[in-house]
């Protein structure tokens, strides 16, 4: 029984996939192989770069031109920047590959011996040319989470492999292929011998060309649930597919953890004969969410990090476009955490829904709301009620809550999505919109009301210009949110931070009609 993958290299005899071979561009690294070139292949965390490359490893064995070993460098992290121990770190599980792919055991019997007698900054472009010269068959490398390597250790063993390129291919191996979240020109290097940061692009001038794995199409989407239906029987309508698609981009986890949670989980194996429903999908994402899964958590965990908040808070605030620093972004770009191409934004729904709940994930413990106190005989949201909470307390405690967030100038509207998603997350649901230049936050409140979900709409701005042009302009906007969602009821909330503007003038609440006779409430605080 075959399974959605979450963990680790795909199987295609465990697992749904797309065969890894078909998401590279198999002519263009054949080329690179060909030419001897060394060249880089990078994207974010749990793509499918290891599939890939271990794909690639037993291709090219089967096919008999080449020797090809895959070697994860990994376990040299703990070395951290000491390249005595990450050399030979690397060495032996070089070998150990070796034998158990090619069933080659000349590593493992000499590279202990080059290894004491040409110590850490040699032992590797020794070792490679004495490997290389042992067969007149070329060898390539594919070298896997070599960004995880550091500092002085990780200069060793680019600038060896840097050092042996020009007796390639009789006499060291004719390609290699350095594997990892960034581009190798990427890399800021710090080196303590050398007390000075070394470019990654300076240290290893000899690579030909930069391959990023991008994520699966739409029809790759589909064509991975439908292995799902084809062994079992059970479909995912219409509705759901665009759903997965919609919330994932077609990031790989995000679209395997989706539906392994909304077919496997729970043993839920028994519902197969029904319809995996789009419904069946976002609970699955809240679920990932909530359990704050590995993936999820790496993502969040980048959040505290300057350059990251330096291109993130300015989305979240909808603040006006502004110029980043350029490595800056491609860093953000590399680790996955926005989009690859323009506009500058998250990558997909679901990271827009994790950056801001992590960012309040403890202030959202802290809150004393209950539900219950803002849900009618009904079973609605009283939504007039909870933003008249949330009035009085951001007048009381906003000073004080804005000051505990790293994200300041997002404050307001973090502050405000931590007191609804404390409420509203016990029954119903909250989608987000925000991004550079917007102007406002968007905020999609779904409750579900007599079988129904009820949407109401609630749009955040932070004033700039006059209020009534603010509420002018926010009106417009909240109406044509209402009318893309469907919504029942809209909400403009209009943030003034104005210094030495009294409370007095700040908090007011009135209905006011929108173009078309939409009826908005506007909350000024």
């Amino acid at each position: 029984m075959r399974f959605f993958n979450t963990s680790g290299p795909v199987v295609a005899a465990d697992h749904y996939c797309i065969p890894p071979l078909e998401r590279l561009n198999l002519a263009e690294v054949r080329r690179l192989l060909r030419d001897k070139r060394y060249f880089v292949l990078y994207a974010p965390r749990q793509t499918g770069k290891t599939s890939a490359l271990l794909a690639l490893c037993n291709l090219l064995n089967a096919e008999g031109t080449y020797r090809c070993v895959y070697v994860n460098v990994e376990g040299g992290q703990a070395g951290r920047e000491n390249p005595e121990q990450v050399i030979r770190t690397i060495l032996g599980a070089l070998a150990l590959r070796a034998s158990v792919t090619l069933n080659d055991e000349f590593l493992l019997n000499v590279w202990a011996n080059i290894f004491a007698e040409f110590g850490p900054h040699a032992a590797l472009q020794v070792a490679l040319t004495h490997w290389a010269r042992a067969d007149s068959k070329p060898l390539v490398l594919l070298i896997d989470e070599i960004d995880a390597l550091m500092g002085d250790a990780l200069l060793s063993v680019l600038r060896q492999l840097r050092a042996g390129y020009d007796l390639r291919p009789a006499n060291f191996p004719q390609s290699a292929v350095l594997c990892g979240v960034r581009d190798v020109r990427d890399y800021r290097i710090q080196s303590t011998a050398e007390n000075a940061i070394i470019a990654g692009g300076s240290a290893f001038n000899i690579k030909a060309q930069s391959l990023r794995l991008g994520n699966f199409s739409p029809q790759e989407v589909r064509a991975l649930l439908e292995q799902h239906t084809a062994a079992t029987g059970q479909v995912f309508t219409a509705a759901a597919q665009e759903t997965v698609w919609r919330q994932t981009q077609g990031q790989p986890w995000l679209v395997n953890a989706l539906a392994y949670e909304a077919c496997f989980a729970d043993d839920r194996a028994e519902a197969w004969p029904r319809p995996v429903a789009a419904e069946a999908i976002l609970a699955a994402q809240e679920q990932l969410i909530q359990r704050r899964e590995t993936h999820l958590d790496q993502l969040a965990d980048k959040l505290r990090e300057k350059r990251v908040q330096r291109v993130v808070e300015p989305l979240l605030s909808g603040s006006a476009v502004r110029h980043f620093a350029d490595r800056d972004v491609e860093y953000v770009r590399d680790v996955g955490l926005v989009a690859p191409d323009r506009p500058l934004r998250l990558a997909n729904p679901i990271y827009m829904e994790v950056v801001p709940r992590e960012l309040t994930w403890v202030l959202q413990e802290e809150f004393e709301q209950e539900t219950a106190w803002y849900v009618d005989a009904a079973g609605g949201l009283d939504m007039i009620k909870l933003l008249s909470a949330f009035q009085a307390f951001f007048r009381a405690h906003s000073e004080h809550w804005v000051e505990r967030f790293a994200y300041k100038e997002a404050g307001p509207q973090l502050l405000l999505q931590a007191f609804l998603q404390r409420v509203i997350n016990s029954g119903g649901r909250i989608e987000r919109e925000y991004g550079l230049g917007r102007g406002r936050t968007d905020l999609l409140i779904v409750w579900p009301q007599g079988g129904h979900p009820r949407k109401v709409v609630v749009e955040c701005k932070v004033l700039h210009q006059s209020l009534e042009q603010t509420i002018a302009k926010g009106l417009e906007q909240t109406a044509g949110y209402m009318d893309r969602c469907g919504a029942e009821a809209g909400h403009l909330v209009i943030f003034d931070r104005r210094e030495g503007r009294r409370w007095a003038d700040r908090v007011f609440h009135e209905r006011r009609m929108a173009d078309g006779g939409v009826a908005i409430e506007v909350w000024g605080m």
